[in-house]
């Protein structure tokens, strides 16, 4: 287990990879980059529960935390994965109170909330339950996406919901509620994501974002802005980037 959770908690920037390559080597080549954690997505891409059981094979014994963002607000998906090894979840579109209620009580065991407890891998198949029953609680990661305006409308009553920590903006699904699908950097999202800024400062909840280009540049300017919990580019762009810049000769 690494220490993104720890470094939230503490003030400082938990910075992440991101994976849309269902890979077990993608995720290993990225792991050993120096990410905090990296995050599976399985809403915007055909990565299925076996490929991601070997993506949590390939992390295994590193010191990078595997998160997954869910598809939806989706108690099964989330206990599977964290059955299979995942240390936390990124769950989209939570636009109310109840529904970041609900993101934090999957994600737990009671009395904190509802997942249910197995002999499953992330136990060692029950070699280490009661060692990982009893911290599994207080060492899970939930992070809620905030990317509707509907959020925005309800922040604050979003991060009064304990056990939330960190969230997490969609800037190009924030803008499509916008109705300026796309424009991520125009003043009126760059304004939206201002308030969440602001309102998770109040709360004492480390505020994210996916800056999804290849630039360091933007992610430093993320940082400087007070963002703590910052996704870096994807797996995707890192090849495409890659690409162009050899053939940029030609």
């Amino acid at each position: 287990m690494g220490q993104t959770k720890q470094k939230l908690q503490n003030g400082q920037t938990a910075y992440g990879g991101w994976m849309m390559i269902g890979h077990p080597t993608i995720a290993e080549l990225m792991a050993g980059e120096g990410f905090d954690w990296i995050c599976v997505d399985m809403e915007h891409t055909s990565t299925d529960l076996p490929t991601f059981h070997e993506i949590a094979l390939a992390l295994k014994g590193t010191n990078v935390d595997l998160l997954v963002r869910l598809g939806s607000l989706d108690a099964v998906l989330a206990k599977r994965v964290l059955d299979s090894g995942a240390q936390g979840i990124i769950v989209p579109n939570i636009n109310t109170a109840a529904q970041a209620k609900e993101a934090v009580a999957m994600a737990k065991f009671p009395p904190g909330g509802h997942r249910g407890a197995s002999l499953c891998r992330a136990t060692d198949f029950g070699r280490q339950f009661q060692e990982y029953y009893q911290a599994h609680n207080d060492n899970v990661t939930v992070a809620v996406m905030i990317e509707h305006i509907d959020a925005v409308n309800n922040i604050e009553e979003i991060l009064s919901v304990p056990g939330i920590d960190a969230t997490f903006i969609g800037p190009y699904d924030l803008s499509v509620s916008m109705g300026i699908a796309g424009q991520i950097d125009s003043p009126k999202v760059r304004d939206t994501q201002q308030r969440i800024l602001d309102a998770c400062r109040q709360h004492n909840i480390p505020p994210g974002i996916h800056v999804v280009p290849t630039d360091p540049d933007e992610i430093q300017a993320r940082q400087a802005a007070g963002f703590r919990f910052i996704a870096c580019g994807l797996d995707t762009n890192f090849i495409m980037d890659g690409c162009r810049a050899i053939l940029s000769h030609k």
